[in-house]
């Protein structure tokens, strides 16, 4: 979820497995999830401004349109979020309009010297200045003020990610040109609502296993990426959220058996009894899966994490090896974040029973609270 690397958070006390279970049965099978898929294209809202159809889909095939968000300009968020890594380093590029908040956000990575730095620039009510594009298809997304320049361009078949941070670092510059190379390949687009209030909802894609080539340059360094063995995902994501909201997501990519392969976990945000968040991809495929549970050391977020699933088809310890926290506070606005990066292991189960060994794929994980 994008919000989670533009700012970031440190948590007052540690997460526990017993809280994390509560949340995972809000949403999981003892309340009928069902993981409904989305087939048909159509408007995604009604005429009260509620989902028409919760649940999950291969594509944006349900139609946003910010003119029927039944809602103050205030508490509409629109964001697009690029996340880029390597086995050394990554870089996370953020767009967003929170409605009475923009956060315009960059973070460098370096996993072996256990550096990163995010720089956050917060704008007062752009409550749709920014005309962020209402599908993930096609327009490109533009920022620019004194310090930052930041351009997400859809092209024919890529993505292209350009930035200019002046003064990004202890008076460092940091700039960037990206691709990501965009095969025609199944996402994960979900529909979720808000129990609380029914003209509330998220409505977010992932893309994984985008293949990037082009780099980055900080402190007189170049940070190359190869599109043979590095990859990008988008975070894209439209909606209109309640006030107080705690999720979890993990994500990554890699090579297991020369073909691509990718996930996307997470829960804890919405209502999700019509369809989970958790995927796997490969080959260009997805395999939907049931819920999924992180497990989370009581003392440290640096130690190993566990991911099981209620369906035995994603079973995976998680060796951190960078910790990223950070907490932006102002007025009624704050956000919380732990986001972790580090080394996946375990074993991936596809839709026809094939299961795939996961060795050591660079990904992240985190818990994110937020309240604006």
């Amino acid at each position: 979820m994008v919000l989670s690397s533009l700012v970031g958070m440190v948590l007052s006390s540690p997460v526990r497995f017993d809280t994390v279970k509560k949340v995972v049965n809000i949403g999981g099978n003892d309340m009928g999830i069902r993981n409904h898929e989305v087939t048909a294209i159509q408007k995604l809202l009604d005429e009260e401004g509620s989902l028409r159809e919760p649940g999950w889909s291969r594509q944006l095939l349900q139609v946003y349109d910010r003119k029927e968000c039944k809602a103050s300009k205030f508490r509409i968020k629109e964001w697009d979020y690029y996340i880029i890594m390597t086995e050394d380093y990554g870089a996370a590029f953020t767009i967003c309009d929170a409605g009475y908040i923009g956060l315009q956000s960059v973070s460098f990575l370096l996993f072996r010297e256990g550096f990163e730095h995010t720089e956050t620039i917060l704008n007062p009510f752009p409550m749709g200045k920014f005309k962020l594009p209402s599908s993930s298809r096609e327009g490109n997304t533009l920022y620019r003020d004194k310090r930052l320049h930041m351009q997400f361009l859809v092209e024919q078949g890529s993505r292209r990610i350009l930035c200019e941070f002046k003064n990004f670092c202890k008076g460092k510059d940091f700039s960037c040109d990206i691709t990501l190379h965009q095969p025609q390949t199944d996402t994960l687009v979900i529909a979720t609502p808000f129990s609380e209030n029914r003209k509330a909802f998220y409505y977010n894609q992932k893309i994984n296993c985008m293949p990037a080539s082009g780099k980055v340059i900080f402190d007189g360094k170049e940070y190359e990426f190869i599109p043979d063995r590095d990859f990008g995902t988008l975070d894209w994501g439209r909606g209109i959220w309640t006030y107080d909201n705690v999720w979890y997501w993990g994500s990554g990519n890699g090579i297991i058996e020369g073909k691509p392969f990718g996930f996307n976990i997470g829960y804890g945000f919405g209502d999700t009894r019509a369809a989970t968040e958790n995927i796997i991809f490969y080959d260009g495929i997805g395999h939907k899966l049931e819920e999924v549970a992180f497990h989370i050391p009581e003392d440290s977020y640096r130690k190993p994490w566990h991911f099981t699933s209620g369906d035995n088809r994603f079973e995976m310890e998680f060796q951190p090896v960078l910790h990223r926290k950070a907490h932006t506070k102002a007025i009624i606005i704050e956000t919380e974040q732990h986001q972790v990066f580090g080394r996946l292991r375990g074993s991936a189960v596809l839709d026809d029973g094939k299961v795939l060994k996961i060795q050591d794929i660079m990904c992240f994980a985190e818990r994110v609270h937020n309240r604006y």
